[in-house]
């Protein structure tokens, strides 16, 4: 049923200001609020009041057909604007769409960049979950999507499933110290790929942007460093030295 991941949605009070910030953070040109890098989209959306990750919508061959499915699974939606957008009883409060799609976008054209050091693709995108059970119902059971990774870490805190789709993964985060409660889950936060770590990094720095330096990640093989500005409030890392989930 479900492809990919066709884009992400994020709102900001300050609309401008985050498209700027996501223009220099992506080292891509916007186009009326746009960005496509390699395997998704990010669309920029005014709010009055917030600055936050505010939908994923997927990709799919057919909506009709998509449609169906969800109904045979429970999963109430409807059709608005192109789109079967689902219940958010049904996903536990995290807004989600689908679209159809059978061919993705270019990616956006680079802004004074070079590829290697420009963001590329999206590794993962980050949902934290009082309720990991909950989650595995939901998006393998309802959505299909495909469980890779289920690990606790009591050293990290919190325990990680890892969902794959197309070339990138949905993670859902649990903080194993609250305990399980069946308040709601929130979209929390992005992993984008370059590269070149070390490239990225500099260029980010030239940019003025505040990131850390680079580290090993906690995937073998793969280094990573923080974004703590031009994300709208978004909690960002930059990943490379592993292009694609296997």
């Amino acid at each position: 049923m479900i492809d990919a991941l066709d884009h992400l949605v994020l709102r900001a009070s300050f609309r401008a200001g985050a498209v700027g910030a996501y223009e220099a953070l992506l080292g891509r040109k916007a186009q009326e609020g746009r960005f496509r890098v390699g395997n998704v989209g990010l669309t920029i959306e005014d709010h009055a009041s917030t600055a936050q990750l505010s939908a994923m919508v997927f990709a799919t061959a057919s909506l009709d057909k998509a449609a169906r499915l969800l109904e045979r699974r429970a999963v109430p939606c409807e059709r608005k604007d192109g789109r079967l957008v689902l219940s958010m009883e049904a996903t536990h409060g995290v807004p989600i769409a689908l679209v159809e799609r059978t061919q993705a976008p270019a990616p956006s054209p680079l802004l004074n960049s070079s590829a290697a050091a420009a963001i590329s693709s999206l590794d993962h995108v980050v949902i934290r979950s009082p309720h990991p059970e909950r989650a595995v119902a939901f998006y393998a059971g309802r959505l299909g999507l495909d469980l890779r990774l289920d690990r606790s870490n009591p050293d990290w805190g919190s325990r990680l499933l890892f969902f794959r789709c197309g070339d990138l993964v949905v993670e859902i985060t649990h903080d194993l110290g609250h305990g399980v409660s069946d308040a709601p889950d929130q979209l929390w936060g992005l992993s984008w790929r370059a590269p070149d770590v070390a490239r990225a990094n500099e260029r980010l720095k030239k940019a003025g942007v505040e990131v850390s330096e680079p580290r090993n990640g906690r995937r073998p093989g793969t280094q990573v460093f923080s974004v703590q500005s031009h994300t709208a409030n978004v909690p960002t890392i930059v990943i490379g030295g592993a292009e694609h989930w296997s």
